[in-house]
């Protein structure tokens, strides 16, 4: 990989570029916080070849929005649950938009 490679790839939201001390500073928040959420699931954070973990801007999103809902004092099981079913309505939603939108190009049935 080149460096020009390397600098087009700080903005790919999945490339995984930080460090967790980095990204634990970066939300105000400890390393265990990003350990648990990765425990329950949340959030799988890439390892460096020296198994460290890694994490993305993407995963840094969503740990943010888990440290919200802890700070509000949901406990953090909880909290990365609403971030999955969140996830997965936003994902349902977007699919029955396509299907709308296909259907509406169809137009309506013909008459029998």
């Amino acid at each position: 990989m080149t460096a020009d490679d390397s600098y087009g790839r700080l903005d790919d939201d999945d490339y995984p570029a930080y460090t967790m001390g980095r990204a634990a500073e970066m939300l105000g928040t400890t390393q265990g916080f990003l350990r648990a959420i990765g425990e329950a699931r949340l959030i799988t954070p890439l390892r460096s070849e020296g198994g460290h973990r890694r994490y993305s801007r993407y995963q840094l999103r969503i740990a943010a929005r888990a440290r919200e809902l802890v700070d509000q004092g949901t406990p953090i099981e909880a909290a990365c649950r609403i971030i999955i079913l969140e996830d997965q309505l936003e994902e349902a939603q977007r699919i029955n938009a396509e299907y709308r939108r296909a259907a509406e190009a169809d137009g309506p049935p013909a008459a029998a």
